[in-house]
This record gives C-alpha cells, structure tokens and sequence, in this order.
C-alpha cells in the first residue's frame, strides 16, 4: 500500500492544475466548481539523487525511484460538513490519505473566477480549517452518544473512552486541530486512529502563485506561511500553472527554462520532496539482480517491517539484514569493495532502518 496525499482547497484555487503537472495527467480543469467530481489518483516519482549515484556504481539495468500517491480530491465549499456541495463524499474522500495539501490561491486573474469572490487566502483557510474541525466534531459526537449508552449500563472500557472523546470534543469546540493536541496518550491515539479524524493527519500549505510570487513573497504568501508556522503546517509556494507548462518539455529544454528562471529546480520537485517529509518517510534501498529499487517506510520501521514492504513472506521468514551505508558505498564503489573493509553490517529484527541503507535481506519461506 503506497502512501497517499490528498490535495483539497476551494473550488478553482489550483488544485487539478497542480495534479496535473504532478502527474502529466488529464484531471479536467475548468472554470467552475466541482469539476473534478470524482478524485483523480496519480501516482509520482519522489526526486531522489541517491538512487541514480547507486546506480552509476552498480551499473542495473532497471532503476525504480519510491513513488508517492496524490489523490485530487473536488472542490470545498462552506457548509460541506452540513452536505453542502458535495459534502460528505468530499470528506470520506479525505479519510483515506495519510496527509493533507492545502491548496490556497494567491494570485489575481479576473478570468478565473472566485468561489468566494475576492481573493483573501486567510478567508479561504479558515472554511475549509472549520469545515474539517465540525465534520470531526460530528464524528465524535456521534462515537459519544453511542459510548454514552454503554457506560449507563456498566461497561467500563465504554467509561474511560467516553473521557477522552469528551477531552477530544472540548479541543475540536475550541478550534483546535487534533494534531496540535499536545498531551495523546496510547487510549487518545486509538481512538483518533479508529474514527480516521480529519485534524490528526499532517498538513502543508500550497500557495499557488504565479510566476512574481515565486521571485517574491506577495501580502497573501506572507500571511500564510505564518498561519503556517502557528499552526505547525508545513508551507511551499509554486505556480502551478510554469508547472503544467514545464511538465510538457523535454528533461533537457525544462532544466534550460529553470535556470532562466534563476530557479535550483522544479517547484514539483520540492513540492513532493515536503510531501515526503510531512509524511515522516524515509528511503532505503536494493539491489538485487539487475534491478536497483527504493523503497518508502515511515521513520522508525524496524527490519523484518521494511523486508514486508517488498513482500510479506520476506517479512514473515526474516532471518537478518545485511546493511550497506550509503556514503560508504559512494566512497568505495562497490559492496564487494564495502564488504571487503568491513562495512557492511549484519542486523536482526531489532533494528531500525535508516534513510540511504542499502539492504539486502536474508529470509526463509
């Protein structure tokens, strides 16, 4: 199961021409609400230099980069949570991505219209903001009344969750995003997990620029990334539309067009790199046979987990790992080079795989 972004944001702020630049894709873009109905899913490269070093000195036949999923999910409107627009079929559809790309319009352009008429960025994140904290709020509260009855007749486990959803609905009432929640313990964390809140999952704030706001932060950039910085949200500004236009040239004729920019490299580059680390993801490697592949896991996954992203029975009859680092593979330029000095390492389950291994994993099925 990849990882998955969900992008949202008020109708005609960007989002499906962002989608589309991320994926060369067709997602329909239109000048009115909702039309992109049903989420366009694309499936992306994460940019990594690493895979493509590793693979000058092994030299495969195949390269595969890590990928990440970006779902382009239709339009908010104020009131979705009260079923106003596409309501909640909009919001089931967030339920199921690991993290949230806020897509918020810093531009002018009278020839693309306004949901809300002016152009005001704080305005447009504080709907959809509080459309997320009361479609929470109507999760939990409806978990509370059932809870509720259990309690009345004695069900102490139903007694202590009742506690803390009462703890969750006080925050969400005050505005708050769960994930600001400072104080989550083991019971608190289940239950957000179990009722897939909204508020829990990370988020970063995409100004959609054009191309002056990227040379310079415009009134509209400036105020977002301090609701950014308040919020503990992540930020990158783009102009999605140089990246459509960017995305239809060669490697070569793009890379020319950046540089004239005075720019180091895409705004999508950056763009999916943010949604890595918004995701707490990490990278490691293989190379077996004449393939060298990168892998995705969250930060912290331990090794018999990482073998089970390549294949559950590897996860299942894991034995040890043997474990290359990246700068030593560099630096001497082939594992039988590593092996030699003594570098590569032998782990067992207990060990926590970091970003850059190289690993080769040994298994009994």
């Amino acid at each position: 199961m990849g990882f998955k972004c969900g992008i949202v944001g008020l109708p005609n702020v960007g989002k499906s021409t962002l989608f589309n630049a991320l994926t060369k894709g067709k997602a329909e873009v239109a000048n009115y609400p909702f039309c992109t109905i049903n989420p366009n899913m694309g499936v992306v490269a994460v940019p990594d230099s690493r895979l493509y070093e590793i693979a000058k000195k092994v030299e495969p036949k195949k390269v595969v980069p890590a990928i990440l999923e970006f779902v382009d999910i239709a339009g908010l409107v104020k009131n979705a949570s009260k079923g106003e627009g596409l309501g909640n079929q909009f919001l089931s559809y967030i339920r199921t991505v690991d993290a949230i790309v806020h897509v918020v319009r810093c531009f002018q352009n009278p020839d693309v219209a306004h949901v809300e008429g002016e152009i005001d960025p704080e305005r447009d994140i504080e709907i959809v903001n509080l459309e997320l904290i009361l479609a929470d709020l109507a999760t939990v509260e409806k978990r509370l009344e059932k809870l509720k009855r259990l309690a009345k007749i004695g069900d102490k486990q139903a007694k202590k969750q009742v506690s803390t959803l009462l703890k969750l609905k006080d925050w969400l009432e005050k505005g708050n995003f769960i994930k600001n929640l400072s104080e989550i313990d083991e019971e608190l964390e289940k239950i957000v997990k179990e009722l897939q809140l909204l508020t829990a999952k990370p988020m970063m704030y995409v100004a959609n620029v054009d191309e002056n706001g990227l040379e310079e932060d415009n009134k509209w950039i400036v105020k977002i990334k301090e609701m950014a910085q308040k919020e503990k949200n992540a930020f990158i500004k783009i102009c999605a539309q140089l990246e459509v236009e960017l995305a239809e040239l060669t490697e070569k004729e793009r890379q020319e067009f950046i540089e004239a920019l005075g720019l180091k490299e895409s705004g999508l580059n950056q763009f999916v790199r943010e949604g890595y680390k918004l995701l707490n993801l990490i990278t490691f490697f293989t190379t077996v046979g004449a393939e060298i592949r990168a892998w995705t896991i969250k930060k912290g996954t331990k090794a018999p987990q990482a073998a089970g992203k390549i294949h559950s029975d590897m996860e299942k009859g894991f034995i040890k790992v043997e474990v290359v680092k990246y700068e030593d593979l560099i630096r001497e330029g082939s594992i039988s080079a590593c092996k030699e000095k003594g570098l590569v390492s032998i782990e067992g389950k207990d060990y926590e795989v970091k970003d850059g291994d190289i690993l080769y994993f040994r298994f009994n099925v």
